[in-house]
């Protein structure tokens, strides 16, 4: 199958059919992302925490997202790559903004970008749109913003924050992306709101009556304990299976199990006793 562009995911939206996304940050991880049909890839700046081991998102860069977007991009033939822009990448001025999506497009070669825009950011979205650049946007809760939220909390759920949520995603299609993604929103607006867009949106935390639902590949995976939220589902338990790995691996070396004959690469004795003469 051809690679997935902003026509093949809306097309997929029209048709009813749902969309799928996972997260990945490296070549391994998302060439078998790639490889089983996964439609999108969201290298995320949870990156910062899950492969980094940093508290929050906050501490990821441009020069971090880049390489790993790089990573992640040389291994899919078939998932559309998006690039989430980190903090600090897209507050200040529309001319550093369109800088530094261009940079994920010509140096990380992804297919699009995705930033936590807010009303406030409305024209660098526009900005980048007119560029060339596709654009994800991003709605409900912002981890960016874990500060000013006051943790990690459901968006939508008051009057004030539901209008909020409404307002962004409406500004956000007339802007010019392509697609949404919802995190943390209560499922009834969610649902709500898809249903008055005309653009996909994907949950990671919204709810079913999405176009698409997204989860963070490390938590897919059971890779990574030090924080699970609620909305995620562990399919398997990979990081208890790896730790059960490399104590068979040290146990083995102890014993002297590994490396056992066919790991080991031969010569003949000849040259051998010809090196003993010559150094001995």
């Amino acid at each position: 199958m051809a690679k997935h562009t902003v026509k093949t995911i809306q097309a997929m939206r029209d048709n009813n059919e749902t969309i799928t996304m996972l997260t990945a940050y490296d070549y391994p991880t998302a060439k078998k992302v790639n490889d089983a049909g996964i439609d999108m890839i969201l290298v995320g700046d949870s990156c910062a925490m899950v492969v980094h081991g940093h508290p929050n998102t906050l501490t990821a860069t441009m020069d971090m997202m880049v390489l790993h977007c790089g990573s992640v991009a040389r291994a899919c033939d078939r998932t559309m790559v998006v690039a989430d822009m980190p903090f600090g990448s897209f507050q200040y001025s529309i001319e550093e903004t369109m800088r530094n999506a261009a940079r994920f497009v010509t140096e990380a070669k992804v297919d699009a970008v995705k930033f936590e825009a807010t009303p406030n950011h409305i024209e660098k979205t526009e900005a980048i749109v007119q560029m060339g650049i596709p654009v994800v946007g991003h709605v409900g809760l912002h981890p960016q913003a874990v500060g000013a939220l006051g943790g990690l909390k459901v968006q939508g759920k008051d009057m004030d924050s539901a209008r909020k949520v409404v307002s962004e995603a409406l500004a956000l299609q007339e802007a010019g992306a392509y697609c949404i993604i919802f995190e943390a929103v209560p499922e009834k607006l969610s649902t709500y709101v898809t249903e008055k867009l005309d653009i996909p949106t994907i949950s990671i935390g919204g709810g079913p009556g999405c176009s698409g639902q997204l989860l963070v590949t490390p938590d897919v995976l059971g890779m990574y304990d030090n924080f699970t939220p609620g909305f995620a589902k562990q399919y398997r338990k990979f990081g208890e299976e790896m730790i059960a790995t490399f104590k068979e691996y040290k146990e083995e070396v102890l014993t002297g199990k590994f490396p056992a004959p066919e790991h080991c690469y031969k010569m003949s004795e000849e040259v051998l006793e010809q090196i003993k003469k010559e150094f001995d």
